[in-house]
C-alpha cells in the first residue's frame, strides 16, 4: 500500500508539494570571489524544508560540469558560470522565472 502525503493528501508518488513550493521561492543568483581569487556562483533563497536542495544541487553540478556544495540553504557551484544560464536551468527544474533575481 502506498503512503499518503500528510500535506497534500495525495499518494507519495503523485505528491505535488515540492512543485508548489518551487513556485514560491525567492531565489538570488550571484558570483562571489573566494580565497586566492577563485570565483564561485552562489544560489541562495531555496527553502530546504520544502525542496530537496541536494537534488537541485546535483542536477546543477551535472549540467554545468563542476563541483559544488550545499551550505545551509545555499548552493555553491565552483567556477564563474553565466548567471543567465543558471537562471534558465533553474526554470527548467521547475522554479518560477519571476522569482529568480
Amino acid at each position: 500500500m502506498t503512503e499518503i502525503c500528510s500535506t497534500c493528501g495525495l499518494p507519495e508518488d503523485l505528491c505535488v508539494c515540492e512543485t508548489i513550493a518551487k513556485e514560491d521561492q525567492a531565489i538570488r543568483v550571484k558570483k562571489e570571489k573566494k580565497r586566492y581569487g577563485k570565483i564561485i556562483t552562489v544560489i541562495e533563497g531555496i527553502d530546504k524544508a520544502k525542496i530537496d536542495i541536494k537534488d537541485v544541487s546535483k542536477k546543477l553540478k551535472s549540467k554545468f560540469a563542476c563541483g559544488g556544495t550545499v551550505k545551509e540553504s545555499t548552493i555553491e557551484l565552483q567556477g564563474d558560470h553565466n548567471v543567465a544560464k543558471v537562471k534558465e536551468e533553474l526554470v527548467k527544474l521547475g522554479f518560477n522565472r519571476d522569482t529568480i533575481e
